[in-house]
Formats: C-alpha cells, structure tokens, sequence
C-alpha cells in the first residue's frame, strides 16, 4: 500500500491550536474487534440482537467485524501513518466480565493492556470509552437498563479496568451516548436490546445515567489520575416557524434529544418540564434520594458527538407530545443533512448555558456508499469536505471563546455500522471485509495532510501529562 501523501491545503490552520489539542480517530469494541467467542470473551446485547432475523441489514453481524481483535498491531500503524495524537476506543465489558459481574476474564484485561502499551509506544494517547452500547447479556437477561442493580455493576465494572489500565490512560469516557441505548434501544427498537416500550426507556435512561455518576465515583475512589467525562450525542434543534405551536414542538424535542441529559449531568436535576411530558408514561419513581448528586458528580471535560441539526414543527397527529422534523432537502444515505453550522451551535449552547469544562468533539463524521475505483482509490469528496467544514466550524466556536481542547473524526476504519450492518461507511480506511484489506479514503490522505499542517504530533510532552 502506498503510504498517505501530502495533498495541497484547503484550510490554514493560523497557529490557532495549542499544543497539546487532541487530534485523533474514533472506534467502538463492538463494531471492529470481532472474535466474539475467543479468550472467553461472553456474549453481549448486540451479539444477540444481530442474529435476531430482519434487526440488521442484510442480516449482518460483528461476529468478524474488522478482525481488530487480531489486527490491532497492524491497525496501530495505520493511526500513525495517519498522524493522529490520541485514539479512542472502547472496552467491551463481556471480554473483561463475560456475566457483567463476577470472576474477571484476565485474557480480555490483558488485550486491552496491550492496546494501551502499543498506543504508548507509538505516541498515541489512549482515549478508553468504558460503555459503547455492548450490555453484556447476561445482565439483559435479569433486566438491563431497565433494572437499577446494572448501574452498580457498571462501577465494578469500571473499577476493574481503572485498577488494570489507570496509570496509563490519561482519558476516561463512561458511557458513550446514553440517549442511544435507551431511546433507540428500549423506545424504537432499532437497537440493541430491540425493546419497545417507552416506561422502559425512560428508565434505563435514568440507570445509565446512575451508572455514569457511580462510575465517575469509583474512578474518583480508586484515585484515577487521568480526566474523567462523559460523551453525548447532541442534536441543534430549531423550530421551523415562529408559529407557538412549532416553538412548542422544537422545545419538546430538545427535551427528548438533548436536555433530558443535559440537565441531570451538568445541573444535577432533570428538565422542569420533563414530568408533563412524561405524564401518564412515568411517574419517576426510579429516581432515589441522591441519585441525581451522584449522576451530576463533578467531570474534568465533557464529550459531544454532533451529527444532526433539526428543524422542528408541530405534528398534528399528537399536538401535546409529538414533533415532526422538517425533512432536510438534501439528505445523506443516512437520511439528514450536513451542517456544520449545528455543531458550532451545539459547542456554543453547552459552553454557554451549562458548563465551563474543557469540551471535546468525540464523534463527527458522515456514512456514504464508498467504493474502490480501479486505480485503487476510494474518492470520498463528500467526506473530505464533511470534515473541513466540521473543523472550520469547531474552530470558530473555539475562538469565540468556546474551550475546545479535542476533535476525533468517526471514524477511523470502516466497520459495523449497528443495523446498517457493513452497508454505511464511515470510515477514513476502507475496509475490505472479504479480505481485511485497509486502503486508505481520499478523506484519510486530507487527515494526514491537515494533521501536518497544525503539528498534531509535535510537541507530544502536553499530551502525556
């Protein structure tokens, strides 16, 4: 393979970012490891799910995914052929706990010990996202989410891994996107665990967010030394009118998508209109004395994954509750569109209204049908201009004053894509998945160019302390 090649610039950098700016890739443990059933590794949500017949595309499944279980080293050189300083990945809790409690898995403990050592020694900062949406499934089958004992089963979870990698990783996530475990897992159904009941989501939302605060706790407990936050998908919610009825309707979706975790993490309370809206489905009976002071525990950076940006009217088919998007007039195969202008906004609003931590893009990124063409070249354009304009945006927020200290692309290799299956890419790398062939995007050859251009791997000093 020919190694990336500097491409003529399309943006200056101007100096703007400090030393120490985290410019990296992003994965997930489910979606590239694969080896599902090896050094006893147990089964999760999404290894039952994906075999459920017609809940994936095509009827796909991580079973082999990008086989990084086996690949990581070979993978690892690809991050520096890239040019990024950090990489973010998660842990897959049943390769570490196969029950999600109980005897721990050392072979699982030891592959991600040697992930982190082989990120080290190329000078990569490890990124450890501790929850990507792999419930293991023997603690679906006595509840989940839905049942608050998981939340406590999460910290001993999260405990583990600090005592085994903690002295050297300098990044913790603990959960990557609450809203898409509950709302899309237990409320459409589109994901794992594939539950429609909308009392059910609720809840879980509330245990994920327990989870989240018990495990900042046990990280804190265990004297962690590296920065400790949570990552969020965030959406940019507007009305589609001035009419009242499209004011309300945009303000009950921002509740939906954004505010229903913004506010318990960042204001240790959930949203003053959130007990209407939820009138009739729940009463919050799942909220105990002092959860929320243990899910608002305090953070050292937060997370936001930007992808949509909305335009909100009434729907006259549930004019107390419901919402209806506008639909965006030029829609990605994943169905919305491309704003960047969305994330600048989203920066601004968590900068602005709720938090002053340091703030970091953990995920943006566009799906397109790539392809090989034959001179062996995948030309992903869209992405390329996906990724300048998500930067200039991220950018402006930051020098408006936004302390923005990180930005991570999704994704850095082509994988499975949750039920779009292998049929959405995301990646900077093409993924052969026949073969395991990485080539690398028109996308991954600006990355690196544009890595060079701001000195992400020089100096590296700032990044390891």
């Amino acid at each position: 393979r020919r190694p990336l090649n500097p491409r003529k610039k399309t943006m200056n950098s101007e100096n703007t970012y400090p030393p120490g700016f985290l410019w990296g890739a992003a994965t997930a443990a489910y979606q590239i490891e694969g080896a599902v059933a090896e050094d006893g590794r147990g089964p999760s949500i999404w290894d039952t799910f994906s075999h459920r017949a017609g809940a994936v595309l095509r009827g796909d499944t991580g079973d082999t995914a990008c086989d990084h279980y086996h690949r990581w080293e070979s993978d690892l050189d690809l991050l520096v052929e890239l040019g990024v300083n950090s990489y973010r990945f998660s842990v897959a809790w049943s390769r570490v706990l196969p029950t999600g409690a109980g005897p721990v898995n050392q072979a699982g403990l030891d592959f991600y010990g040697r992930l982190v050592d082989g990120l080290l020694e190329r000078d990569i900062v490890p990124m450890v996202t501790l929850y990507h949406w792999d419930l293991p499934q023997a603690l679906q089958d006595v509840g989940g989410w839905a049942n608050r004992d998981t939340a406590d089963r999460f910290a001993d979870y999260a405990g583990i891994v600090h005592r085994s990698l903690g002295d050297r990783v300098p990044y913790w996530l603990t959960l990557n996107e609450p809203y898409c475990s509950a709302f899309v897992g237990h409320l459409e159904g589109r994901h794992a665990p594939g539950i429609r009941d909308e009392a059910t989501a609720v809840t879980a939302l509330h245990h994920l967010l327990l989870a989240h605060g018990k495990g900042v706790q046990t990280l804190r407990a265990d004297g962690v030394t590296g920065q400790v936050g949570i990552t969020l998908n965030l959406t940019s919610v507007r009305a589609g009118s001035e009419a009242p009825e499209d004011v309300a309707a945009a303000r009950r979706l921002d509740l939906y998508e954004n505010r229903m975790f913004l506010d318990p993490i960042l204001r240790g309370e959930y949203p003053a209109d959130a007990r209407a809206f939820y009138d009739g489905v729940t009463g919050f009976e799942f909220v105990h004395d002092g959860d929320l002071e243990t899910i608002s525990a305090p953070l050292d950076y937060f997370g936001v994954n930007y992808y949509e940006r909305h335009a909100a009217v009434a729907d006259p088919r549930d004019p107390a509750r419901g919402w209806a998007k506008v639909p965006p007039a030029e829609p990605t195969i994943s169905g919305i569109s491309v704003e960047p202008v969305g994330l600048k906004e989203i920066l601004h609003r968590v900068a602005d209204e709720y938090t002053t931590l340091p703030l970091i893009v953990t995920e943006t990124g566009q799906a397109l049908f790539d392809y090989v063409d034959p001179e062996r070249e995948v030309n992903d354009a869209e992405r390329v201009h996906f990724y300048r304009s998500h930067i200039e945006a991220a950018t402006e927020a930051m020098n408006d004053g936004v302390d923005l200290v990180g930005f991570f692309p999704w994704s850095f290799m082509d994988n499975f894509e949750w039920a779009w299956g292998y049929g959405h890419r995301f990646g900077m790398y093409f993924v052969d998945y026949a073969t395991q062939e990485r080539i690398p995007k028109q996308s991954a050859h600006w990355y690196a160019s544009w890595l060079r251009e701001v000195g992400a791997r020089e100096p590296l000093s700032a990044l390891r302390a």
